[in-house]
């Protein structure tokens, strides 16, 4: 067999085998095949597209690339979350604890942030003490004894797609759906999981803008799962806002911290609440989704689901103090307020430049290699649909180098658009798809 077939033959658009995948697999992986007909086969894919056949085969295969994590020992179904990324998206630290307090099994495989959108490793990171660098075993023993546990990526799992993603990013070949739905659910496949509940973003502030665009990546995410034979449900949700009110790495653990705590409501906890529902039913706890709201508003106010996270944030060397002190979190140096040039409605937040504001604050990365500053980011004080009077605060930045603050409030600013007239609500939860 030759990678040059292959090329040729997705380039008249033909189907790929399964055993024509596995050999394009294991030869970049094993370096037979450089990155220069890679990069060739990948924009055959891009032009051509693949089906669902071929996109399970290429997950399959990405995902027996390298170590598959075996959780059988644990009893029970144990359940993934994973979201395709947004700004001030700290579900995890929430929906987490949530299903676990419920009795299910959470096994939670997360990245790191890059560009404008936020990742969980980072975040978690924020918490003093905390490790995502635990290895399988010590994260299965997490996971039976506390009920959840969130780690990094480990070095041995799922290697096809780290050499892939890192091509496909300098060969304009990101944006095709097959590509990406292979590279989340190779993923969440080799982590172990039976279930995965998908959170697949829409808006200014997703890397897919239009919700058709969403439908169509939660769709073949959902059958990649069924015919792995994963129980797969996705959920496409908004982000033309920010989902709850902190950008920021401590910023958006204290805010889950605090919806834990019955503090706050708003688009984060019904979104949680939702993921959270989803997960508890693909477990097999509960039937319908009001029986499962039940469940967790009782997880939540009887504290279960706080406790649940400090066992956590504990079994992974991090101060699970932090769930009753939020002042043990990194603390940045200046709180600045950003106030409002006009009066009027907020009709509209460019939310990606929400997000770069926080970058550039320090609260983000624009390269793998770049450094962040776990302290730092933003507190939003109005969000869509509000009324905000000239002079108002539009939000709290928490600063701790002042080089780029002049840019990093302009780029936020120009992300808010003020009308006189209120505009229409805009919807949280777009559709839910399932097996």
């Amino acid at each position: 067999m030759l990678v040059t077939e292959l090329i040729d033959k997705k380039k008249q658009g033909e189907p790929l085998s399964a055993e024509e995948i596995n050999f394009f697999i294991k030869g970049y992986v094993n370096g037979t095949i450089p990155d220069y007909q890679a990069a060739a086969l990948l924009m055959a894919v891009w032009f051509k597209g693949m089906d669902y056949r071929e996109t399970t085969d290429l997950t399959l295969a990405m995902a027996h690339s390298g170590d598959v994590a075996d959780l059988s020992g644990i009893p029970g179904i144990k359940a993934d979350k994973h979201s395709t990324g947004g700004v001030s998206d700290g579900t995890t630290f929430i929906v987490a604890p949530l299903v676990a307090a419920c009795g299910g099994k959470v096994a939670k495989m997360s990245g790191r942030g890059l560009g404008h959108t936020g990742g969980t490793l980072d975040k978690l990171e924020s918490i003093p003490g905390f490790s995502v660098n635990i290895g399988i075993k010590k994260f299965a023993e997490i996971v039976s004894e506390a009920g959840l546990s969130v780690i990094g990526q480990d070095k041995e799992l799922v290697p096809a797609d780290k050499k892939l993603y890192a091509l496909r990013d300098v060969t304009g070949t990101v944006d095709n759906i097959s590509l990406i739905a292979s590279s989340v659910m190779s993923k969440k496949i080799a982590c172990g999981s039976d279930a995965i509940v998908l959170d697949v973003k829409t808006g200014n502030g997703a890397f897919m803008k239009k919700a058709g665009d969403s439908v169509k990546l939660a769709k073949v995410m959902v059958e990649i799962g069924k015919l792995a034979k994963r129980r797969t449900v996705a959920i496409v949700t908004d982000m033309n806002q920010p989902l709850g009110v902190s950008v920021g790495n401590a910023l958006e653990v204290r805010e889950a911290i605090e919806v834990l705590q019955g503090k706050h409501g708003g688009n984060l906890k019904e979104a949680a609440f939702t993921l959270a529902a989803r997960m508890l039913m693909v477990s097999d706890i509960c039937d319908a989704e009001s029986d499962a709201f039940g469940k967790l508003e009782e997880a939540l106010k009887s504290g279960k689901a706080l406790s649940k996270l400090a066992k956590m944030i504990e079994m992974q060397g991090g101060n699970p103090d932090v769930v009753s002190d939020i002042s043990l979190l990194p603390q940045a140096a200046k709180k600045i307020a950003v106030k409002s040039d006009k009066s009027g409605y907020i009709t509209e937040i460019e939310t990606k430049n929400v997000g770069i504001a926080a970058l550039m604050l320090g609260a983000g990365r624009e390269k793998k290699e770049d450094e962040i500053d776990p302290a730092v980011g933003i507190w939003l004080g109005k969000k869509h649909g509000d009324y905000v009077k000239r002079g108002e605060e539009l939000a709290l930045f928490y600063v701790n180098n002042e080089k780029n603050l002049e840019d990093a409030i302009s780029v936020f600013k120009s992300a808010y658009k003020i009308e006189d007239k209120e505009p229409d609500e805009l919807p949280l939860i777009y559709t839910v798809i399932s097996e």
